[in-house]
């Protein structure tokens, strides 16, 4: 029976996009050994900047945020990075809300800046 190895999914906020690819800019290297899911557009400016290989889900807003809440439940991520703008109401806060909290409940480490993230990505490469 294969192993398959965990996924990092990759998240964020339309403000925060420039951050998500400068941060993966700066750990592509990490990165790198993990297979990668993301929501829509994060994934493509990620790609666009670095030469990862991301499977895409659609937009947040539109679904994405509970497709990769499904991973999480059938236990397919070791870690989400999701960076999030604190400053802009977001008009699907629900489905932030349940990826955050089915995160949770699997115990799945979820970093939602980029500070966390820094920590998270270096504890994932020990």
């Amino acid at each position: 029976m294969e192993v398959k190895m965990k996924k990092i999914a990759l998240i964020a906020h339309d403000n925060m996009k420039p951050e998500m690819v400068s941060f993966a800019k700066k750990y592509e290297h990490i990165l790198a050994k993990y297979p990668l899911v993301s929501t829509g557009t994060t994934g493509l400016r990620v790609m666009e900047e670095t030469s990862l290989q991301i499977q895409r889900f659609k937009s947040g807003p539109i679904g994405g945020d509970q497709q990769i809440g499904a991973e999480v439940a059938t236990d397919h991520i070791a870690a989400i990075l999701f960076f999030r703008d604190p400053l802009t109401s977001q008009p699907h806060e629900p489905d932030i809300s349940a990826l955050i909290r089915v995160a949770d409940v699997h115990k799945v480490p979820i970093a939602t800046n980029l500070a966390t993230a820094e920590l998270l990505i270096i504890g994932l490469d020990k």
